[in-house]
């Protein structure tokens, strides 16, 4: 029975998991600049991530095996957001020009921010 219910749960938190890092491939792909590209892949890859460490912790237990799962779920929340502010902070140092709407709805890229 708890190996059942074991099983059931990592069977969700893995489906789970593909979900967001579907979600964060697909708006590395659709969205325009560096920066929202950024965002997509910084939040909905790390939950997805994080997600799948969290099943692998379900399905060997707490401790030996299950336990570098949740040491990279930690590494992972304290380096994805560092990553992130790098990149930024990178693309701002080169100009990288911000993607912008005007009020038509018609896309323009600025740099005179």
């Amino acid at each position: 029975m708890i190996e059942t219910i074991r099983l059931v749960l990592t069977t969700g938190l893995v489906l789970v998991a593909a979900f967001f890092l579907t979600v964060g491939t697909v708006g590395l792909l659709r969205f325009p600049d560096v920066y929202n590209r950024m965002h997509a892949t910084t939040k909905a890859t790390t939950l997805g991530a994080a997600t799948l460490f969290l099943a692998a912790w379900v399905y060997f237990g707490p401790l030996g095996d299950g336990l570098p799962a949740i040491l990279g779920i930690a590494f992972l929340f304290f380096t994805a957001p560092a990553g992130a502010h790098v990149i930024s902070r990178a693309s701002a140092h080169i100009n990288v020009p911000f993607y912008r709407a005007d009020g038509d709805g018609n896309a323009t890229e600025t740099g005179d921010d």
